[in-house]
């Protein structure tokens, strides 16, 4: 009757390696781990590219390209028609100033809109008496694109048009799909990354 109750207390033991078991679990690698490519390299500007901008230097209207640098493709609105390629060429002849571009490919319905775009940014500059033509040979291929251009695209999780293997812009892998020939607008693709399983698209090469 006297006696004492005895609790049993189990006996408790910290968490380790199994004596009959492996030493320890390895903690698994997240999947960016996984990913170690590196991101795709901007290639250096293109001879087209480069003969532009000897063109846009020599020019007397700098003043003028640099204000048409603030008009964007609606259609990818990260570039400027310079840095995309579409806005040729500003010179002032018999008839008063004239303002080149070319459209990406033929029909695009961006350029109305462009043509507006550079028709208002003159206008609010006080410009008068311009036309804005347009100019199809030579057309218009990637390699009229600054490396800007291109590093902006990247930046904005489109592929840029670069040689080689179409690389994720998300993690840098060449191991990349195809999922459809059109993306967004008519100048993308769309791809997957099978390295990260991110979708992207791509701005097709057109040379």
């Amino acid at each position: 009757m006297g006696g004492r109750w005895r609790t049993s207390r189990s006996a408790y033991r910290t968490l380790g390696p199994h004596a009959r078991g492996n030493a320890a679990f390895a903690p698994q690698p997240s999947r960016s781990a996984l990913v170690t490519a590196s991101k795709p390299a901007i290639p250096l500007e293109t001879p087209e590219y480069a003969a532009r901008w000897a063109r846009r230097q020599a020019s007397p209207h700098e003043e003028l390209y640099a204000l048409l640098d603030a008009v964007r493709d609606p259609e990818v609105p990260e570039l400027s028609i310079w840095d995309l390629g579409v806005l040729r060429e500003v010179r002032e002849g018999g008839g008063g100033l004239t303002v080149t571009i070319t459209p990406t490919y033929s029909g695009c319905p961006a350029l109305a809109v462009i043509r507006e775009d550079i028709a208002a940014c003159l206008r609010d500059a006080g410009c008068q008496g311009f036309e804005i033509v347009e100019e199809t040979r030579p057309p218009w291929s990637t390699a009229l694109m600054s490396r800007a251009a291109c590093a902006q695209l990247q930046a904005g999780g489109i592929a840029p048009p670069v040689p080689g293997a179409v690389r994720c812009p998300a993690c840098g892998s060449a191991e990349t799909v195809l999922v459809s020939e059109f993306a967004s607008t008519a100048c993308k693709a769309h791809y997957r990354c099978r390295s990260c399983l991110e979708p992207f698209d791509h701005f097709k090469t057109l040379e």
